[in-house]
């Protein structure tokens, strides 16, 4: 009878476990709650969530570099970076160059395309990244995808860092002192419209895009083959026109680590219809959030959860 009593017991305590250990958390690292990651990983991390299987959250943090990081040291299950910055992680180049290869970053997906903003008061005067000589700029914080292309195109113009007064803030609190009339310019790399410069526009505080184009545009782009020509269309910020400038991927990234099933899981919830329908009505950036273009641009191997999907899908071979 004691016996019986034992295995009853047992079963049940199994049966009250077993559901707990089935429940996958899974942490998005996104960047700055400004940006566009933020609001991003917000509805896909809902979308994704399967009660009492996968919990996804979404979580603020300094952007891609920051995300990768966390990746690699296994303090987020996965995260959001810049294409030029996965890849450099990868490969031990760019940023990561004479750092170690972080050779377990495997790709989820690539999400959207993500525009280099370079924002200033209208009538500021300053037309290009050349009238940047002598400004007060902010170009994000360390740890951000945005700071380190901000770096690139002050050089491709001819601009040293020391040829500026550089401030290392987010985009929120660039904008308000861009409106406060403390900074003259500011750098942010993401889906357009992003929260902060669409908050600032729709303010009062009249702005203008100053454009990424021109022969050192084209000259960027060849030596970064990542980069894009991308157009930010004219009403995307309350009274700026169109203008030209250069874009990259938004991808989604995790280790080799992250288990199988539930990455295979959080894919094809990503691209069911539910998801897709939230994600298009929630976000300017949603309706690219497709399985096509989530197998374009990408640098790094695919995580074995998410291959087998696009397979299944008929995207991969």
């Amino acid at each position: 009878m004691k016996r019986r009593q034992l295995v009853l017991v047992l079963g049940l305590a199994a049966a009250m476990v077993a559901p707990v250990q089935a429940q996958q958390f899974f942490r998005i690292g996104t960047g700055g709650t400004a940006g566009t990651y933020y609001p991003v990983g917000g509805m896909i991390a809902n979308a994704v969530s399967q009660p009492g299987k996968i919990v996804a959250t979404a979580q603020a943090t300094n952007g891609s570099v920051a995300n990768v990081n966390g990746v690699a040291g296994g303090a987020l299950e996965s995260g959001f970076s810049q294409s030029d910055v996965a890849t450099w992680a990868y490969t031990g180049t760019g940023v990561y160059e004479g750092k170690p290869k972080v050779t377990d970053l495997r790709m989820i997906a690539n999400l959207y395309p993500e525009s280099i903003h370079l924002v200033v008061k209208k009538g500021s005067g300053i037309k290009s990244v050349a009238d940047l000589k002598g400004k007060r700029v902010a170009l994000d914080e360390p740890g951000s995808g945005t700071l380190v292309n901000a770096r690139i195109v002050l050089a491709a113009y001819g601009v040293k860092e020391s040829d500026i007064k550089p401030e290392y803030i987010k985009p929120n609190q660039a904008g308000d002192k861009l409106k406060d009339g403390a900074l003259d310019a500011f750098f942010f790399v993401g889906g357009a419209p992003a929260g902060a410069i669409a908050e600032l526009a729709s303010s009062g505080t009249g702005i203008e895009l100053v454009p990424l184009a021109g022969p050192q545009a084209d000259a960027l782009r060849k030596t970064n083959p990542y980069l894009a020509v991308d157009t930010i269309a004219a009403g995307t910020y309350k009274d700026v026109p169109a203008v030209q400038t250069m874009a990259m991927g938004a991808q989604w990234v995790t280790s080799a680590k992250a288990d199988a099933e539930t990455v295979y899981q959080i894919t094809k919830a990503l691209y069911g219809k539910a998801a897709q329908d939230t994600l298009a009505a929630g976000h300017a950036k949603g309706k690219f959030i497709t399985k096509e273009n989530a197998v374009k641009g990408v640098g790094i191997p695919f995580h074995p959860g998410a291959e087998r999907f696009y397979k299944e899908a008929g995207l991969l071979k």
